[in-house]
């Protein structure tokens, strides 16, 4: 039961910091990155189907993105489509093939990318902290049926404190390495 538990926190930690990863990736840094376009919809005839379905992401340099959508119809559709998201990409269009130039980040773009890298892993460490909630009341109403000992609910909310600082010290570790990775020229 209490192996349950901890295995149970122990996943949903990672799934939490996978998100933060997941998340953190799409934001848009110096250097480009497939991520960056690849959660975009594309009206597809009709029905919105992710940019990757419908085209070929393909980093060209540094600092630019290159997208060939597979049918010569598409091209519009899919410069529409950035256009619209939040990005403040321009695409720019040559015969079948659409190629977006991330410009460098200013100072101020970079801070205010900083703080919204701060905020994400805050979050991430509240949802990890909830986990180790929901874990520490699965062992106090184990102790309250009277199915384990007091010290074993010591020893396994010890293991949950133990599990959740580790997963704490990942989620810093994933925030400043996309820090670091913002404010690097």
């Amino acid at each position: 039961m209490l192996n349950d538990i901890k295995t149970d926190a122990q996943q949903r930690m990672t799934k939490s910091v996978d998100a933060l990863r997941h998340e953190l990736q799409r934001l848009r840094t110096g250097r480009a990155n497939t991520a960056l376009v690849e959660h975009l919809k594309v009206n597809y005839y009709g029905t919105d189907v992710p940019i990757t379905q419908v085209a070929n992401i393909v980093v060209s340099d540094a600092r630019s993105l290159t997208i060939t959508p597979w049918e010569k119809n598409m091209v519009q559709a899919v410069e529409k489509s950035i256009l619209a998201s939040d990005l403040g990409l321009n695409p720019t269009t040559a015969g079948t093939v659409i190629r977006i130039n991330l410009p460098q980040l200013t100072e101020e773009r970079r801070k205010e990318l900083s703080k919204h890298v701060a905020h994400a892993g805050e979050e991430a460490k509240i949802a990890v902290r909830n986990i180790r909630r929901d874990a520490m009341h699965h062992v106090k109403e184990l102790l309250k049926d009277k199915q384990i000992t007091e010290d074993e609910e010591r020893k396994a909310e010890d293991e949950v404190q133990k599990l959740t600082d580790k997963f704490v010290k990942d989620v810093d570790g994933v925030v400043k390495a996309k820090e670091d990775e913002l404010m690097a020229l």
